[in-house]
């Protein structure tokens, strides 16, 4: 990978802290992305400790190397961040991007004996039977033990529904990842608007709902796009994110 690649990759996941930031689906100055720029996965980019997404540049984004231990002591990283970026960058050379969130719909449904999303719309039918999930919140996720369990309940789906906790999506590109986890907490707060009615939910059968989802993944180029405007949006109105 080129310097140029390294240098358009940190642009986006700078634009990704800020519109997610817009989108007000951050958390005080916890959460993290991270994006590898290295073919093997190894070399990846992380938000630095306790930034606020509405003020993170291109050039504030750390470069760090996942087999190097003794960035877990460095005073800009937070340890829940390299504990569980570092070990899917470690484990996970095919995840380009991952980002980790605690937005407060997708939250709530992870927080319920059952956070499966269930289909009922369009939304919502975008992650049928393609959501893996964690039952065992055992604290903060600190340590290179609980980011290696996180890691290996991905398996070969691209999201987890990390119970108690929050939610984590990975992606090949920036775009497809902000895509992805935007629409994750749109259809959360479809089915929390939908429980909260205390009707019987109309669950789409089976078979619409893989046909929906098979869909969505047809449709890459739509998740590109909405990124894409949005870093319009950021050029016209605040372009220091590239900086």
């Amino acid at each position: 990978m080129t310097v140029h690649d390294e240098s358009r990759i940190r642009v986006d996941l700078a634009a990704a802290f800020r519109i997610v930031a817009r989108l007000g689906l951050h958390e005080a100055v916890a959460n993290h992305f991270s994006a590898a720029v290295s073919p093997d996965g190894r070399w990846f980019l992380l938000n630095p400790k306790w930034r606020h997404f509405s003020r993170i540049r291109a050039s504030d984004l750390v470069l760090l190397d996942a087999e190097d231990e003794d960035a877990r002591h460095r005073a800009d990283i937070d340890p829940t961040a390299w504990a569980i970026h570092g070990q899917i960058h470690r484990l996970l050379p095919q995840v380009r991007v991952a980002m980790h969130l605690h937005p407060i719909h997708a939250t709530t449904i992870a927080c319920l004996a059952d956070p499966t999303i269930r289909p009922i719309e369009q939304n919502t039918a975008r992650y049928f039977n393609r959501v893996a999930t964690d039952t065992m919140y055992g604290g903060m996720a600190d340590t290179g033990a609980e980011g290696a369990r996180l890691a290996g309940l991905l398996g070969d789906r691209s999201r987890l529904m990390m119970g108690n906790h929050g939610v984590l999506v990975t992606a090949p590109t920036v775009g497809e990842a902000f895509d992805d986890i935007y629409t994750l907490e749109r259809a959360c707060q479809i089915l929390v608007s939908a429980y909260a009615t205390g009707q019987p939910l109309n669950i789409l059968d089976d078979d619409v709902a893989e046909k929906t989802a098979r869909d969505w993944e047809g449709i890459r180029d739509f998740s590109i796009a909405h990124f894409e405007e949005m870093k319009r949006i950021l050029d016209r109105e605040d372009p220091s994110y590239a900086d």
